[in-house]
């Protein structure tokens, strides 16, 4: 592996630890991790989704997301109802708690965002997401084969 490949791996890493660092801290004062916010944000964007669509979405696996989920019905953030068509699935929603609270944590998120972007222009950015797009799609295929 040549020492580039080798630091994408490294840089990427630091950056997810770094930034999950500053979400727990930001997070706190809602009782929420950095792990959860995830959840709340899929959610915001696909009310009703089921319990197993939701960890299918994140890549996240159902044991984990069942923990995260319980957790934050037990905060007040998330409710689920019986899916009608199947009794043995749950559809997720958000609370009118998680509704008020979600423009907070997207003002945190947006603070964190501009800070770690400040010196990169538009174009390295447009780059930068093109790129790591990219790359995702290349890992997931290769984790898809491994299953």
């Amino acid at each position: 592996m040549d020492v580039e490949s080798m630091n994408l791996i490294m840089i990427t890493s630091k950056i997810f630890r770094y930034k999950q660092m500053y979400l727990e801290k930001t997070l706190k004062k809602y009782g929420l991790s950095s792990g959860s916010s995830p959840y709340l944000f899929n959610l915001e964007r696909n009310e009703g989704i089921s319990q197993n669509g939701l960890s299918k979405e994140l890549g996240n696996d159902k044991a984990m997301s069942a923990r995260t989920i319980t957790r934050l019905i037990a905060l007040g953030y998330v409710y689920r109802e019986q899916d009608e068509k199947d009794s043995r699935s749950y559809k997720l929603y958000l609370t009118d708690k998680a509704k008020k609270v979600l423009p907070k944590i997207h003002e945190d998120v947006e603070t964190l965002m501009s800070s770690i972007t400040e010196d990169v222009s538009e174009a390295e950015m447009l780059i930068t997401m093109q790129s790591l797009k990219k790359i995702l799609v290349n890992i997931r295929r290769l984790n898809e084969f491994e299953d």
